[in-house]
This record gives structure tokens, sequence and C-alpha cells, in this order.
């Protein structure tokens, strides 16, 4: 049987334009005929149980994140709204502060609501998806994986771990510490894995184990973090911040102690939202995180409009920003 991704090519559309063909909804009178054309020749026939759920539910998917504070959500949320406004959808924005509990009110409201689908970036590995998808409405995870079989969207954060600790034993720099997020969270212990790859090929006489904190995703829980490091018997002279809050968070300690970047090397994993350094002082490791939205509403939306295919995963690729001054002995 044909898919919605054979008649959207044939007929030079996208999947959402065929679902909105079949739906009624608003599309230019060439699309429809091109769409209707497309679907006589490859026999296709929309799913009738997905356009019936369809008819149930709103026009609205909802977006779940952890912290709505930290830009990188908010630039992937951007992502998301533009690809859904485009498609006729609404969205609402839950915070859930990486609070299990309150994931699971907000999957129970989309629900309960009979919102259309749900992208998600989980509060931890422990999340709950049971109800969600048993009730037939798609999800989208993004930036953190679950053991549930659906689409997502995430981050190679083990070679973004890997790129923020080499550019900084390039720069010259040999007591590399890393300061991460909560432990069981993927995208924490990724990125500290790759920063490990890098001491133990590299730098092999040093102790990760002596020079990793696990921390909080915020200002202050890497400001708490750098501060521990610096008061180590022998303290690092570098620091790789595995995202962009804790990236803040260190560089402020560290600027209060006159240790500024780049004489004290950085190293931050995702852009940094404010700062006072020049970008040279500071090497970043970007994350495409509006791209991430838009794959993942994107992905979203075909589920909706009844495509059955495997479950898919998009890894994204980061890109290094290094930092242009050297290290100053």
């Amino acid at each position: 049987m044909a898919t919605i991704y054979e008649v959207a090519k044939l007929a030079g559309v996208s999947p959402a334009t065929v679902s909105r063909v079949f739906n009624g909804a608003g599309v230019s009178v060439e699309k429809v005929a091109a769409v209707r054309e497309a679907s006589r020749e490859l026999r296709f026939t929309p799913s009738r149980a997905a356009r019936t759920l369809r008819k149930q539910s709103a026009e609205v998917i909802a977006l779940i994140i952890p912290d709505i504070e930290n830009p990188y959500f908010t630039e992937l949320a951007r992502g998301v709204e533009d690809v859904a406004q485009s498609a006729g959808y609404s969205v609402v924005l839950c915070n859930t502060d990486s609070d299990l509990e309150k994931e699971t009110t907000y999957l129970q409201i989309a629900l309960s609501e009979n919102m259309a689908g749900v992208i998600l970036a989980p509060a931890s590995d422990k999340s709950d998806l049971d109800d969600i998808l048993t009730a037939g409405r798609p999800v989208v995870t993004v930036d953190r994986q679950t053991d549930y079989d659906t689409d997502r969207v995430i981050m190679d954060n083990f070679r973004a771990g890997k790129a923020a600790t080499e550019n900084l034993v390039r720069t010259g720099f040999r007591r590399i510490a890393c300061i991460t997020g909560p432990q069981d969270v993927e995208t924490a212990y990724e990125r500290a894995d790759g920063w490990r790859a890098i001491l133990r090929q590299r730098l092999p006489d040093l102790d990760p184990d002596e020079l990793l904190r696990y921390s909080t995703f915020r200002v202050d829980g890497g400001r708490e973090a750098m501060e521990d490091l610096l008061a180590l018997p022998e303290p690092p002279d570098s620091v790789v911040a595995s995202n962009n809050l804790l990236g803040v968070g260190a560089i402020q300690v560290l600027t209060e102690h006159g240790l500024t970047p780049p004489a004290f090397g950085v190293s931050v994993v995702g852009s940094l939202p404010f700062t006072t350094l020049s970008p040279s002082a500071v090497t970043v490791v970007r994350l495409p995180a509006r791209h991430m939205g838009v794959t993942a509403a994107t992905q979203l939306l075909e589920r909706i409009a009844g495509d059955h295919q495997p479950a898919r995963t998009v890894v994204l690729p980061s890109s290094l920003e290094s930092a242009t001054a050297a290290r100053t002995s």
C-alpha cells in the first residue's frame, strides 16, 4: 500500500499538505488536484482510523520541555511553533522543571484536552508515556530519549563532548575538568562520556572521577560545581561545561576568582545566552536547537496525518566554534 510520503513526493507537496487535502482544510486548488491525481495513480487510501482520531482531536499540539528559562529550549520551541503554525496547528508550551510528576500531569492534560500530539523533552529516563500512547496520540521525543518506540530527534552528545574537550587539549590545557547535568539524564552523561574519552586518549594520567561534577543544568549548578573544582588541592586549568547555563555559572565564578578566559580554558556545549566575555575567549560547541524543533514538529505532523512507518531517530550534528585566543602561561 502506498504511503502518505509517496503521495506527497509524486504530487510535489509536503505530507502535511496531503493530510490537509483529505481533511478538507484550506489548500490551493492546484495542490488539491495534484494530491488527488497522485492518490489515484498510487491507489492511496487514507487511514480511516487515523482520520477519525483527527476529527476527534483539536488542532493543538503540546510541547513539554524541562526548562522554559533555558534559551536552548526557547530556540527549540520557536522551530516547533514555526512548523505547527504553517500547518494550522497551535502549540501549548508546558514547563516541567525536570519533574516527573509535573510531566505526567501535562501528558494527562494533553490527553484530556484531545490534543493532536505531543513533542516531549523527557524529564528523565523514567518518563511514563503509557497512557498517551495507548490512546493513540503520536509522541515525538526531543533532546533526550526514552525506552518507548517513538520518533525522536536528538543531538550527537558524545561527539559534542569530545569536540569541546579536544579543542582545550589542542590549545594547550592539561588538567581539564567537566561540569555536567544530572547523572540520570542522557544529555548529561553522554557529553561527559565524550569528555572522558578524550582524557583517556590524550591525557591518560588524569583521574576523570576527580575532575567530573554532576549538577543541575542551571546557572547555580555551574557556579556550585566550579567553586568545588577550584577548591581541589590541584585545581583544573580548564573546564568543559556540558550545557549553556552551566557555562554561564562557571564563567561567573572564574571571573570572581580572577581566572578570566582564555587564561583559564572554557569549552561550552551550547551557545552562551549571555556573557560579558569576548566570543573569542570561549570555545562553543553549537547545537542546532531550532532545527531540532523544526524536525520534531515535521515528524509529529506526519504522524498526525496518518503515517505509520516504523519509528525514526534523527541525530543532529553539532558545530565547533573554537576560541581564537591561545592559552597564556
